[in-house]
């Protein structure tokens, strides 16, 4: 941070001011007003590398190029550019059509070893810029080679569909949407609208399945020929380069630790190509992974604008509308689309997960029940049960959850969440003692490293009166779950059993540390008390 001199007053309109504001907004999660600040900081102090580096990266959550820009080449001038600050650059220059300084960036790019297995594929577009069209390859000497195969058949195919050379197209079509599996729909949808603007409309529709809604907008104008204009004219450099960033931030935000670069690698590509759905889809998906849900719903309700995307951004939207606390709005579009025709059980799934979180637990297992109904008798998931089960369950209807979860039992009698859930429910209500008990060995058995399945065998042998057999399995459960209130407290419950009065106190007040409600109620009157039957863990 800017230091402040010791005794000195600070100028409402300084930059040291807007500066200390911007971090103020940060601490308080208010990216606009930290974006404002940082901008007005620079303005007033362009040489401070600290308010640079700041200004970049709100630049890029917010939105804005040219601030980015400008913040990235003073950081640049000091060495110190981020290393998507080249991605930035090559950004800037596609945009110009400035072909002689992409080339560059992307030879720095290499140089740097950032990103470098981007270089044959961004470098391919730059050609075709140029007006020239060559075969996109990896040399398999190189040592990146691996990472760029990843991202080399979908880009074959575009560039393929846009010099006409549907013959070269369709193969690298689909081993692009081979890779992807069923997380391919906005590339399907792309593929689909370039094949059918090009006169391919059996090719375009096989690549969208009739069954699924999200599709029906797009089938219905590739069936009849209409809304396919956006799709006839060539990609340009600018908008390849967008799709190969924007795929590239998506797959690297399910690793869990780059949450915020995928969202600035998301915002380089909504700088170079502002007019793709897809593009706003992933930023939203990003932003809102990244818990900047309020940038995420924003980028989903551009994405929605367009018809053949909308069910995607809707998804992205319920996501976003949820995680910034409007969880209502996300439960009543989540309904609406689960009630649309040719809905699909995702779709259920995902409105009883919002009405779990609700606490309608009735409701969830009515959604959960309705998305079974797209699996025939055979094909039903075990999971599908397992949900329904847990809502009933938890919506105090025992009985019908009971047979909900030993359908689920039956389906997958190995699989140990589901020996877990049925083992401990039983366990709860004294129901099936010894049966429940050998339900949740075998779990335990099967998963020997899960501590939530370790802790249920360790409180129903505790339960059943073994208390010399649950004290060191809930000590190994607490052990690999340390900062689990249930676990330490039944460990601690057992513990003043087991006649280890220091121990079982030292296990509560662990537990104290992350209980709430009548779980901390518990634990205070224990801890001050000692073990009550009124204390008992649940």
């Amino acid at each position: 941070m800017l230091p402040i001199p010791a005794g000195a007053s600070v100028d409402r309109g300084s930059a040291l001011h807007a500066y200390m504001r911007g971090r103020l907004a940060d601490g308080d999660g208010a990216p606009a007003l930290a974006l404002r600040s940082y901008r007005d900081a620079l303005e007033s102090d362009p040489d401070s590398l600290e308010i640079a580096r700041r200004s970049y990266v709100h630049g890029l959550i917010s939105g804005d190029m040219a601030l980015a820009l400008r913040s990235a080449r003073i950081l640049d001038g000091g060495g110190h550019l981020p290393r998507d600050g080249t991605l930035l650059y090559i950004c800037d220059a596609l945009n110009r059509r400035d072909w002689t300084a992409a080339r560059g960036f992307v030879d720095r790019m290499v140089t740097e070893s950032n990103f470098a297995f981007l270089a044959p594929v961004v470098r391919s577009w730059i050609a075709i810029g140029e007006g020239k069209h060559g075969p996109l390859s990896i040399d398999a000497s190189d040592r990146f080679a691996s990472l760029g195969r990843r991202y080399l058949d979908e880009h074959v195919a575009l560039q393929a569909l846009s010099s006409g050379y549907l013959q070269t197209a369709q193969p690298a079509i689909n081993q692009a949407l081979a890779l992807k599996g069923r997380s391919g729909a906005e590339t399907r949808l792309l593929f689909a609208g370039h094949l059918a603007a090009r006169g391919k409309i059996h090719e375009a529709l096989a690549l969208l399945p009739a069954d699924d809604a999200d599709f029906a907008r797009a089938r219905a104008d590739i069936a009849s020929r209409e809304g396919l204009s956006a799709f006839r004219k060539p990609l340009a450099a600018r908008e390849g380069f967008a799709r190969l960033l924007y795929r590239l931030a998506d797959d690297i935000s399910l690793e869990g630790s780059t949450a915020m670069l995928s969202v600035r690698l998301s915002r380089i590509a909504l700088f170079a190509d502002m007019a793709s759905p897809s593009a706003h889809i992933i930023a939203a998906k990003m932003l809102t992974r990244a818990a900047l849900p309020a940038f995420g719903l924003e980028e989903a309700r551009k994405a929605a604008a367009a018809p053949w995307y909308r069910g995607l951004a809707e998804t992205e939207m319920i996501d976003a509308l949820d995680a910034s606390g409007n969880r209502q709005q996300a439960i009543e579009l989540a309904r609406a689309r689960a009630e649309e025709q040719g809905a699909d059980g995702d779709r259920q799934v995902r409105l009883g997960q919002l009405l779990s979180e609700g606490k309608d637990f009735s409701g969830a297992a009515t959604a959960f029940r309705a998305a079974q109904a797209s699996h025939s008798a055979g094909s039903l998931p075990w999971a599908l049960l397992l949900l329904e089960g847990s809502a009933l369950e938890q919506a105090g209807r025992w009985d019908d959850a009971r047979a909900v979860l030993e359908q689920a039992h039956r389906l997958a009698p190995d699989e140990p969440v589901v020996l877990n859930y049925l083992g401990y429910a039983q366990i709860e209500r004294r129901q099936n003692v010894e049966a429940a008990l050998e339900l949740l060995k075998k779990a335990s058995l099967l998963k020997p490293d899960d501590p939530s399945i370790t802790d249920s065998l360790g409180w129903a042998q505790f339960l059943t009166g073994d208390v010399d057999a649950a004290v060191p399995v809930l000590e190994r459960a607490a052990a690999a779950a340390p900062t689990d209130a249930t676990i330490n407290e039944h460990l601690g419950d057992a513990l003043w059993a087991a006649g280890r009065r220091y121990e079982a106190r030292y296990a509560w007040r662990a537990a104290s540390l992350f209980a709430e409600g009548k779980a901390a109620e518990r634990l205070a009157g224990k801890n001050k008390e000692g073990m009550r039957p009124e204390y008992a863990a649940r």
